[in-house]
């Protein structure tokens, strides 16, 4: 039997427009409880099923989380995923505007008197494009993480840790439609434990000559004594590597990006370490990253040119404590180079991608992803494939809690003219075997390891994490020994 409606006339008019506000209250708070009350049950459960199966699948995500966050993430950030994802959000905004329309059917306001049933038309009004509103943003926001998974992460093959560690190789380069790490301006190897995310930054400069290449590999065949003046034409620095390897595409057959690779590989001879994504920032758009997340606080420890070079000086950025730099200012702070050594750039530049790793909370990521997607797609180029993404999600999420240990491979101790890269090596091997040491217990500061296993390493605590970053008055002589850039920058 079809279930009759019920006569409400038979109410006061305060009872009917106190039922009508319940009503859509009730879709609110419990979405299909107003169809169990007073409309069609069975629409009301099939809503309540809905609810359910979704608070399960949360629930199972936050317990999957605990026990496995990497796998979570990777899982939550496949663009598969976030598709099913953005559409059951709209389905859902859809349903539960059906269920509050339903429900102001149900309040009967053709039964209420004038004032009433504006005010209950005007309140489901609100809550609807309320409601509605916040799931198709939500929508959005999944499409956005959604397309820049897909845009900026690729379906490389994964390279699994080695001894332990995660290398990867940061490049910055000037923009220009074909200058886009055409000669780097910044190359730095942050050397990751694959347990617990403690990060050695291993600054080697622009201008280091003579950078060899691993034996067996195109580019050591054709520069044998290194990449000299005696077989380069131009440029034969470290930072012209990139644009040797991509004007001469025969040496990488097949090779999509073969200034990536020789880079990569001279930065493994120097090293010793094998590199195992690369990631090429363009600095120029760095500045629209860092405006998209509200820019950084930094100490600043002397007086910094804006401008300079071959263009005149525009500004400073002056010294002092707790400065907030917004994306223009940040990326000056970071490159410049009037009245300073490419040394105290280093230094600068570890200093703002300290900053950024401490400052950049999961909130302000969520409530201003959109920006940061839209300004990465554009600032940033990546081998690192979307599958994993969520392992090193996981890794900054422990890194954050940890000091950020650094080596730069400069004078005094490196002569960029003329490298002693077997010193080069051996200072990268101490400084990450003492970052490794400060998670097994060993204190003793000499770069050797303890017997105690990787999986009992101790994590500090949050309170350890700096969040302002001060350059040196003297950041040109860097010590020579593993640095916490807290440190350097005199947090």
């Amino acid at each position: 039997m079809p279930q009759e409606k019920p006569d409400l006339r038979s109410l006061s008019e305060p009872v009917r427009f106190k039922r009508a506000l319940t009503l859509v209250l009730m879709t609110l708070v419990l979405p299909g409880s107003a169809q169990i009350v007073a409309g069609s049950k069975r629409a009301g459960r099939w809503a309540w099923r809905v609810i359910a199966g979704l608070i399960a699948v949360v629930v199972f995500l936050v317990l999957l989380s605990l026990v496995w966050r990497s796998g979570t993430i990777n899982l939550m950030a496949r663009p598969g995923t976030l598709r099913i994802v953005q559409i059951l959000l709209v389905l859902l905004a859809i349903g539960w505007a059906a269920l509050f329309v339903d429900a102001y059917r149900l309040g009967q306001p053709l039964t209420l008197e004038r004032n009433h049933r504006l005010t209950t038309s005007i309140l489901d009004a609100v809550l609807v494009f309320t409601v509605v509103g916040a799931l198709i943003y939500g929508s959005v926001i999944v499409n956005a993480q959604r397309d820049f998974v897909a845009s900026v992460f690729g379906s490389g093959q994964k390279s699994k840790a080695e001894k332990g560690r995660y290398n990867v190789l940061l490049l910055g380069g000037d923009s220009g439609a074909d200058r886009i790490g055409t000669r780097p301006d910044s190359i730095t190897l942050a050397s990751i434990d694959a347990d617990t995310g403690r990060t050695v930054l291993i600054g080697l400069p622009r201008n280091m000559a003579k950078v060899p290449f691993p034996a067996g590999t195109a580019m050591a065949e054709r520069f044998p004594e290194g990449f000299t003046w005696k077989n380069c034409a131009a440029n034969c620095l470290l930072n012209g590597v990139y644009m040797y390897g991509a004007e001469h595409k025969n040496l990488f057959p097949g090779d999509p990006n073969p200034g990536v690779t020789a880079t990569r590989q001279a930065v493994e001879a120097i090293t010793g370490l094998k590199v195992n994504y690369y990631v090429l920032i363009d600095l120029a758009g760095f500045r629209d990253l860092l405006n998209a997340v509200g820019g950084i606080t930094l100490d600043v420890g002397k007086r910094v040119p804006i401008g300079g070079g071959s263009s005149p000086v525009k500004g400073y950025i002056e010294a002092g404590e707790n400065q907030h730099l917004d994306g223009y200012h940040a990326l000056w702070f970071a490159r410049s180079r009037e009245g300073s050594t490419d040394y105290e750039r280093m230094t600068r530049q570890k200093c703002v991608m300290s900053a950024m790793l401490n400052q950049l909370s999961p909130q302000t990521v969520l409530t201003k992803f959109q920006g940061i997607a839209a300004a990465s797609k554009q600032v940033v180029q990546t081998d690192i494939p979307a599958g994993d993404l969520g392992t090193f999600t996981d890794l900054a999420l422990d890194a954050k809690k940890l000091p950020v240990s650094s080596f730069s491979a400069v004078p005094p101790l490196i002569r960029t003219g003329d490298p002693d890269f077997a010193l080069i090596r051996t200072k990268v091997a101490e400084a990450v075997g003492r970052s490794e040491a400060l998670d097994k217990g060993d204190s003793g500061g000499d770069g050797k390891t303890s017997s105690t296993p990787r999986s009992s390493a101790s994590k500090p605590t949050s309170s350890s994490t700096k969040k302002t970053m001060k350059p040196s008055s003297s950041p040109s002589k860097p010590t020579n020994d593993v640095d916490d850039v807290a440190s350097i920058c005199k947090a």
